[in-house]
Parts: C-alpha cells; sequence; structure tokens
C-alpha cells in the first residue's frame, strides 16, 4: 500500500495535470496496484476513466511505460491530449512518415509514455530499440484487451503473442515490469482467454466494474425489407434533430452505399472505413469531434477510444455478431451521463424478405470455419519448433493460423518470434464463436430488461436478479422493481 505521502503526490498531480479534485472508483485502486507492481486486469464501462489509471503511474515511476493500442485513432486521440499536459507521449505507427518514426525511436529515454501497436511493437527493429540496456521500461499496458479475443484468432494474431513481452525483456533488464490489461466489456471466458494470453500472475488484481448505464436507452427494432431498413434509418436520423451519433455497418461497401443514399436524402454525412486513406479518416474524425459532421455512417474502425462526450445516439444499421462488440459501439454515446439512445435494425425472423442478416451471419461463420481448416494444415506440416518469420516466408497464411494454433494450446511461445509445438490431440475444428454469436441473437431477441440481459451476460447474476432499467424498449412502460448503481 502506499503511504500518506504517495497518496498526497498522486492528488496533486491529479488536480495539476488533469484537473480533477478526486478519483472515481476504482482509479484510486487500480493506481495503487500498478505502483505496487502488482498485475491487474480492468473491465470498466466506456467513459469510467481508463486512461487515467495507468497515464498518472507512469507519470511517478522512472522509464518507459509502452501502451499497446489497436487503433491509429486511438494512439493518435490519447498522445495528443497527453501533450496538450506537457507530458512526454509518442506514438510508433505504420501509416507514419519515416522521419517521424526515426525522431521518436532516437528518444525513447526521453519519453514517459509509447503508444504502439502490437504488430509494430513485435517487429525486429522496434524489438531491438526496445532491448537497449539504458531504457528502462515499468508497465506493458494493453489497452482494449478484449482484442485480444475478438481479433487474436481472427486477423490480427499478434495479439497472441504479447504474453511472452515480460519474460523477453526481463532477459535484458534488471528491474520488474508490470502488465495491466483495460476494456470496457469482458464476460467470464473473455476475461480467462486474456489473463491466459498475457501470462498475468497468480496475484494480480482483477476490477471488475458493471456495464449498466443507467442514462442509455437501448431499442432494437424489425424491420421487414432493405427498403424498410433504410426507412426507419432515416426517421431515426430526423428525429434526433441534429444531434451528435454513429450508425454502424458492417462492411466497407455499405458504408459507402448508406452514406450515399443518405446524402441524396439531403443529410450531411460520409462513410468511414479502414479503406480510406489516413489523411482522410483523421479529418473526418475531427470533422464528427467539432460538430461538422453530425454523424458517420462507419464499419467498427471508428469510434474505439475517440471522446467526444455529446454523442446523443448510436444507430446499428447491421447488428455485430457478438455482445461485447456491441457494448463496446454503445458505449461511446453519452460519456457526458446525460440521456442518449442506442437503436439496433434487425430483420424479421425468417429472413425471406430481407435476409440480408442471414447472409452476413453465414458469412462470419464460413470464415471462421475456413480459418481453422487453414490452421488445421498449417499444423499438420509446421516444424517442431521454429522463428515465425521463417515460417510466415515459407508457408501462406501461416501467421494467423499460429495464432489460432495458439489459442488452442497447439503451440507456445518460447519468445516473441521463436515457438514450440505441442503434441495434442486437441480438434482444431472446435475453434468457433457459435455460442457467443447465439448470445447475440438471444440479447435482440429477448423479451426481458436488454440491460438485465447485458448484465446475466457479464456474470452480474447478483446484480440482474430482479432487475428491470425502465427505459429499455422491453420494459419501458413497466415501473422499475430496482435500479442499480454501476459502482
Amino acid at each position: 500500500m502506499l503511504d500518506n505521502t504517495k497518496r498526497q503526490d498522486i492528488k496533486v498531480i491529479l488536480q495539476q495535470v488533469w484537473g480533477y479534485e478526486d478519483f472515481r472508483y476504482p482509479q484510486a485502486e487500480i493506481i495503487n496496484c500498478l505502483l505496487n507492481k502488482q498485475d491487474t486486469l480492468v473491465i470498466m464501462p466506456t467513459g469510467g476513466g481508463k486512461s487515467l489509471c495507468f497515464q498518472l503511474p507512469a507519470l511517478l515511476q522512472p522509464g518507459l511505460t509502452i501502451v499497446v493500442s489497436p487503433l491509429v485513432a486511438l494512439m493518435e486521440n490519447q498522445v495528443q491530449q497527453l501533450q496538450q499536459k506537457k507530458i512526454a507521449a509518442g506514438l510508433i505507427h505504420s501509416q507514419q512518415a519515416k522521419s517521424d518514426r526515426k525522431l521518436i525511436i532516437s528518444n525513447l529515454t526521453q519519453l514517459k509514455l509509447l503508444y504502439v501497436a502490437p504488430e509494430t511493437l513485435l517487429t525486429p527493429p522496434i524489438w531491438e530499440k526496445l532491448l537497449q540496456p539504458d531504457l528502462m521500461i515499468n508497465n506493458l499496458i494493453i489497452d482494449e484487451a478484449h482484442c485480444i479475443v475478438q481479433w487474436g484468432t481472427t486477423f490480427r494474431s499478434s495479439y497472441t503473442r504479447l504474453g511472452v513481452i515480460r519474460d523477453a525483456l526481463h532477459k535484458h533488464k534488471q528491474n520488474k515490469i508490470t502488465i495491466a490489461a483495460f476494456t470496457a466489456t469482458a464476460d467470464t471466458l473473455t476475461q480467462q482467454t486474456i489473463i491466459k494470453t498475457l501470462r498475468l500472475k497468480k496475484q494480480f488484481k482483477k476490477f471488475v466494474i458493471n456495464p449498466y448505464r443507467s442514462n442509455l436507452q437501448l431499442k432494437v427494432k424489425t424491420v421487414w425489407t432493405a427498403k424498410g431498413r433504410k426507412k426507419a434509418t432515416l426517421k431515426f436520423i430526423q428525429q434526433q434533430h441534429n444531434k451528435s451519433g454513429l450508425i454502424y455497418v458492417r462492411s466497407r461497401k455499405a458504408s459507402e452505399l448508406l452514406a450515399k443514399w443518405l446524402r441524396e436524402q439531403k443529410l450531411n454525412t460520409v462513410a468511414y472505413h479502414g479503406g480510406i486513406i489516413n489523411s482522410k479518416r483523421r479529418a473526418i474524425e475531427q470533422d464528427w469531434l467539432t460538430g461538422k459532421l453530425p454523424f458517420v455512417i462507419c464499419t467498427c474502425a471508428f469510434g474505439m477510444g475517440i471522446d467526444k462526450s455529446d454523442c446523443r445516439w448510436i444507430l446499428h444499421y447491421h447488428t455485430p455478431e457478438l455482445l461485447p462488440e456491441y457494448l463496446q459501439e454503445i458505449g461511446r454515446s453519452g460519456r457526458d451521463n446525460k440521456p442518449a439512445i442506442a437503436l439496433a435494425l434487425i430483420s424479421e425472423p425468417t429472413g425471406w424478405l430481407d435476409n440480408e442478416d442471414k447472409q452476413r451471419s453465414q458469412f462470419f461463420t464460413n470464415q471462421l470455419a475456413k480459418q481453422s481448416k487453414q490452421a488445421k494444415k498449417v499444423f499438420e506440416i509446421l516444424p517442431s519448433q521454429g522463428n515465425i518469420l521463417d515460417i510466415i516466408k515459407e508457408i501462406p497464411d501461416s501467421e494467423l493460423a499460429l495464432g489460432i494454433l495458439q489459442n488452442l494450446d497447439l503451440i507456445q511461445w518460447q519468445d516473441i518470434f521463436n515457438y514450440q509445438k505441442k503434441s495434442s490431440n486437441k480438434n482444431i475444428n472446435s475453434v468457433s464463436t457459435s455460442q457467443q454469436t447465439k448470445q447475440m441473437q438471444q440479447f435482440l431477441q429477448t423479451k426481458q430488461c436488454r440491460w438485465q440481459y447485458i448484465l446475466s451476460a457479464f456474470s452480474f447474476i447478483k446484480e440482474a436478479k430482479d432487475f428491470k432499467c425502465s427505459k429499455c424498449d422491453r420494459c419501458s412502460l413497466e415501473k422499475p422493481s430496482r435500479i442499480i448503481s454501476n459502482k
């Protein structure tokens, strides 16, 4: 535990740098863990102040805190805010100019926080710089840690290797390195995967704050045709009276088509997805943040960690396949704790009149099956041990396959580049998210309070019992039997 002098120092920094008089629970407790070199897992709703929990300790400790972050926009947003506070922070990403990257790398010893994507962190040039004896590394922070599960075995396999970083660094560093993982959403299975993948110490501390947001009204609307989906979207937007919002779709093409159609209806909007050049994406983000664009048609590439407190609504033109992803996306509205609404549009149950949702879900399932089949092929020809840099040159699509195999405990990483194959009879075809996709479908069709369903799904069983939010489309006509706080 921290002595009183240290506690007072922390309060002074909080007030002088961030302008807050006091912490919100459990910020002070999480900061204590990091300063006491204790591994930590934090599940805290969007807007709960997660970033402060690892940024403030970075200022009080000698050396560098590495923050692994999934999106360039998220990194740029946080680094810009830190630099405005006169905090020495930098970022490295693949879209950077070589001169900018070189400048950051040459000044690592001068930084307090370094933001980097997992793919960039696990490249030989960056790794060699981190091993320099004069560079002290104190914390490894995994921001948006749910990506380990949602993306690690689908298209960003570097997430599955993050757990070996600490041991690899300890071979070159004398000081103890702490790992802390932060996310807004993680059910029990996701928590277990994060803990296992990151190899958190047995004495790690866990903070789990229930996801209920009393200011966020949840609604689901059935649309019977593709045309009806567009009409419902237009009507909903008009009802928002130019308030700030986001519309989520599941493909780049869908974002372009819907944005085009809405512009034809005389609405000011644009499409946003990973295929748009970096400078244009940054411009769109800025236009939305400043209110020049009232809303954006976006894929999941938009919104994570971008802090716009007055976003008043989220419309899911297409729903995500997974409930944690849904919760992440609706969490981008109402961050100022004022009323906000999240509406999801779904096809009628048979899918005969509008089969777009069924087709998209089937595509998702087929992609997982295809990836599992490829992983099985790779496992059969994979050498008993080897270096990932050599393997991906020799075997097509092997990098993602290695991530799947690691998740199934069929290979073990010896360090960040070298693996050891395990002998196992485990069925690779077991790679599936069928239970999670079923959970999302049950949420969309549930007759109970929607927040009650979410609380149960994320293992808040006690809080969910007899719970009614009184605002969602399933219980808005009923009197609330019990209201809970997310503290």
